[in-house]
């Protein structure tokens, strides 16, 4: 069981560390220059529990290699790693995890919902796991949607970024993590 409140307040402080960075002007920040100026941080929707799961791991036996179209016309290799099954609003689901490499501790999660290309960006979104700060001490995962994220493309063309595979695509609405760029389209000359 988790303490709400410390969840909720951790969140916020990542939000706001994430928005502060992005809005620095950093050179490794995603935000186009011409949009620092208006950039008053990023869209979210409003942090819920019901979205955070700890799950098991359904690792695959044999881990096949996926190869994945991305935003410039090219293509990744994925690993498809294991599966997450979760039920929410009623339903049952599952979600694939990725690694790029075997060696590598990072689970990549990407995925698209019923508020993809409404709400939250239209490619999809990303949820990254890592084994300090996503396993629970009975080796369970924190799946946590409030902290899904949009990939750097979605701020600017300058970036390429891997779209979603179908098999993660759910048909259910994610109300959680991030949602569009607030200036996508807005004024941009890039």
């Amino acid at each position: 069981m988790i303490n709400v409140e410390k969840w909720r307040t951790s969140l916020e402080m990542d939000r706001r560390a994430k928005d502060e960075f992005f809005g620095s002007g950093h050179p490794q920040s995603p935000i186009p220059p011409a949009d620092l100026q208006r950039f008053r941080g990023l869209s979210y929707y409003p942090p819920d529990p019901a979205y955070r799961f700890e799950l098991d791991l359904h690792e695959h036996k044999e881990k096949k290699k996926l190869r994945v179209g991305d935003t410039k016309g090219g293509e990744r290799e994925l690993i498809r790693w294991g599966e997450f099954r979760f039920r929410i609003n009623g339903g049952d689901y599952k979600l694939q995890a990725y690694k790029s490499d075997p060696t590598e501790e990072l689970l990549f999660i990407p995925f698209r919902d019923a508020t993809s290309g409404k709400e939250t960006y239209g490619a999809g979104r990303y949820l990254d796991l890592e084994i300090e700060r996503h396993r629970t001490a009975d080796g369970r995962w924190i799946v946590d949607f409030n902290a899904a994220y949009n990939p750097w493309c979605a701020y600017s063309d300058a970036y390429v970024c891997p779209f979603v595979p179908p098999e993660n695509w759910l048909n259910v609405p994610i109300l959680a993590g991030e949602k569009n760029y607030p200036l996508a389209g807005v004024g941009r000359r890039e």
